[in-house]
């Protein structure tokens, strides 16, 4: 079972229109501290955890934390070009989930 934490709702969003599988998407709302966080992830931590977050300050401190708390926990993200993974293109979100074995609607995009 895989589990996807995103920053935000809109995120979440954005990433539920590409993928083809069920993953678990957990939104973190924001910048949050480690203890938050592994209450918010505990029921999760059997899952793969992966990481989708912005490419701006916010997203790099959600990374460094989790890094921190989940080493295991696969880290995507989208570039500086888009910032925001709401704001990501659908093909690009696409070919990032792909490349980490997630199925994508590929007609979709």
């Amino acid at each position: 079972m895989k589990c996807l934490i995103v920053e935000g709702r809109s995120d979440k969003e954005r990433l539920q229109r590409v993928l083809a599988e069920d993953v678990t998407i957990v939104c973190t709302n924001g910048t949050i501290g480690q203890t938050a966080l592994e209450e918010l992830l505990a029921p999760y931590e059997h899952y793969t955890l992966y990481t989708f977050f912005d490419a701006d300050k916010s997203g790099d401190a959600l990374r460094k934390l989790m890094m921190r708390t989940y080493p295991e926990a696969i880290q995507l993200q989208t570039t500086k070009m888009y910032k925001q993974v709401a704001e990501t293109p659908k093909r690009f979100l696409a070919n990032v989930l792909a490349r980490e074995g997630i199925r994508v609607k590929i007609d979709r995009i």
